[in-house]
């Protein structure tokens, strides 16, 4: 092969993770620190970040439609490029309208529903297409641990610059908000760039099958969808990322208001919470033997299901000791709590991506991928922003409700954790049905074993 369309070798998926450790490290700002800025400093309602972070998974919608121009042939390293841009000016662009709310109200709304739509616009053209990058152009038996690996880097970008910036933080201001969200979204681009600079070569079209005139998206939406094991792959993807989201909102001001952190405190809480996600992915990654699926003439990414049970079993554990965190309150040890928790997300969250990776590449029911990669990497994006935009905003609404009908903090909260907890153990049942085996799997669907 060329070296435009030779597979990647470790360095280049290496290279692919740092563009997802810049991609987390600006999203961080507008979903985690942002939020709390909004809530805790400027006292608004947690609806109004947890609307404008709906907002921007509503952009991402949009996802599949990018996966499927990718597929038809066009370089991604420009999506990726672009999308990036678009991110980082999002995120100033948010950090900037965060801080007029303490003026009038509707140019400060104005400014971050064009900011927020930015960074959807932005996350989904260089995400999607990232992924469909390291799908189409990683060899079959690396897809699962490059897609821990690059998950694993997108991480520490959160840990590292989640724990900083909850240090430069301090003494928080909002000049200093705002130099700290242009040093995150600059170096962010800057690195992404440097990442993906050459590593398609001069042309790296994607693949068509030969003599294949290319599916229109309508028809190859259709033919992924008739997969049985894709359509309950995504409705898994939904509702373990739905119960996931619930807390991503609430956890910062849950501190603030209940254990009374500062700014700074409630970020590097955040970074620890991440630093168990890292820890977990990095406990899947090495001792996922199910990764190589040996002996296995099957989906072998789906070996990895025990580990996506076991972490959303966990997750749901950890949220029902931060109901009880809740009521107890400030006597609780907090951090340790959320740590556990990140720890659990982080099992459950690279078993289910190395799963994705393997079944992006497997293709639809004959086993070939069609080169499909995007769309089917779109869809999945897809179904996650979808819960995303649900969950954060279910969640911090219900905050809102549980505090103004409840007159206290602590019970809203308490309530919340124990919702989200059930529908991890929702999201553990289905994942039990997740099945490998093409025809085992159809014959489950139609004698109504598994959702149809």
């Amino acid at each position: 092969m060329s070296g435009a369309t030779s597979p990647l070798g470790w360095f280049g998926i290496a290279r692919l993770g740092l563009v997802q450790s810049s991609i987390g490290a600006t999203v961080m700002l507008a979903t985690s620190l942002l939020n709390r800025v909004m809530v805790v400093e400027y006292a608004q309602v947690a609806a109004l970040p947890a609307g404008l972070v709906a907002f921007h998974y509503a952009v991402q919608l949009s996802r599949p439609k990018w996966g499927h121009g990718s597929d038809l042939g066009r370089r991604r390293t420009p999506w990726i490029i672009g999308g990036m841009a678009v991110l980082a000016g999002g995120g100033v662009a948010a950090t900037y309208a965060t801080l007029l709310l303490s003026g009038p109200i509707v140019p400060a709304l104005a400014l971050l529903v064009l900011a927020y739509a930015m960074i959807g616009m932005g996350v989904g053209a260089a995400g999607t297409s990232l992924l469909a990058l390291l799908a189409s152009r990683t060899a079959e038996a690396r897809r699962p641990a490059a897609a821990a690996l690059t998950w694993i880097m997108m991480i520490l970008g959160i840990v590292v610059t989640a724990t900083t910036a909850g240090k430069a933080l301090e003494p928080f201001s909002s000049e200093r908000l705002l130099l700290v969200a242009a040093c995150v979204a600059g170096g962010a681009f800057l690195l992404a760039l440097l990442a993906v600079l050459g590593i398609e070569g001069r042309s790296a079209p994607v693949a068509a099958p030969a003599g294949a005139l290319p599916p229109q998206f309508r028809d190859a939406l259709r033919g992924i969808w008739n997969d049985p094991l894709a359509r309950l792959f995504s409705i898994f993807v939904f509702v373990s990322m739905l119960a996931y989201s619930m807390q991503d909102l609430i956890l910062e001001p849950f501190a603030g208001l209940v254990f009374g952190m500062t700014p700074g405190q409630s970020t590097q809480l955040s970074g620890l919470q991440h630093a168990g996600v890292l820890i977990g992915m990095i406990l899947v990654g090495v001792g996922g033997h199910g990764f190589a699926g040996r002996g296995s003439k099957h989906f072998s990414g789906l070996r990895l299901k025990r580990w996506i049970v076991g972490g959303c079993v966990g997750s749901a554990a950890a949220l029902a000791a931060l109901a009880m965190a809740a009521n107890i309150g400030p006597a609780w040890p907090l951090q340790p709590t959320v740590f556990v928790l990140g720890f659990a997300n982080g099992i459950f969250a690279v078993a289910a991506i190395g799963s994705m990776m393997e079944l992006a590449g497997r293709g639809g029911a004959d086993g070939t991928s069609g080169g499909q990669e995007g769309i089917r990497m779109g869809l999945w994006g897809a179904s996650q922003a979808m819960a995303f935009g649900l969950g954060g905003f279910f969640g911090a609404s219900a905050v809102d409700m549980g505090r103004s009908l409840l007159g206290a903090d602590a019970p809203a909260f308490e309530l919340v954790f124990a919702i989200e907890a059930i529908v991890f153990l929702a999201a553990a049942f289905l994942a039990t049905r997740l099945n490998g085996n093409q025809a085992s799997m159809t014959s489950q669907i139609k004698s109504g074993e598994i959702l149809a």
